[in-house]
């Protein structure tokens, strides 16, 4: 992933409108800004690969990445979506490959600033595990269907 811009107003800005963080206030918004990495990737890179350590959570800020899941696409991420959390979470494999379709901009959070990310602000990681609880039925139906 190339560096883009490490913290800024612009990334701030950009987080109020990411679901996510949309009710945090613009000072709490200005605290998780800076706890992120903004990048620019290319369209066609992989940003996670199934079955490797992840220790990063992405979220889109522009943009659109396929979920591939043994091959068949999952899900499709784009501005406002999340993904990485379960292996920055639990330290264990991938679950999924990501692989952006399209130029884009995230913000990455690292498995430590995730953590800070999470304990500063219980309404984010409250939508976080509802996502999460979303995804495994989505996951469930996949797998009965």
């Amino acid at each position: 992933m190339t560096k883009r811009d490490a913290v800024g107003r612009d990334t701030q800005n950009d987080l109020g409108s990411v679901p996510l963080f949309a009710d945090c206030p613009p000072r709490d918004r200005k605290r998780l800004a800076l706890l992120g990495t903004r990048v620019h990737v290319g369209a066609g890179r992989e940003l996670t690969t199934a079955g490797s350590r992840g220790a990063q959570v992405l979220v889109v800020l522009s943009g659109h990445a396929t979920c591939l899941v043994r091959g068949t696409e999952a899900a499709s991420f784009g501005p406002g979506d999340f993904f990485g959390e379960v292996a920055t979470l639990d330290g264990g494999p991938r679950t999924a490959t990501v692989v952006a379709d399209t130029d884009m901009d995230l913000v990455v959070f690292s498995r430590a600033e995730f953590e800070r990310l999470v304990s500063a602000s219980p309404a984010v990681a409250r939508r976080i595990l509802v996502a999460m609880a979303r995804r495994l039925r989505e996951a469930n139906a996949m797998a009965v269907a």
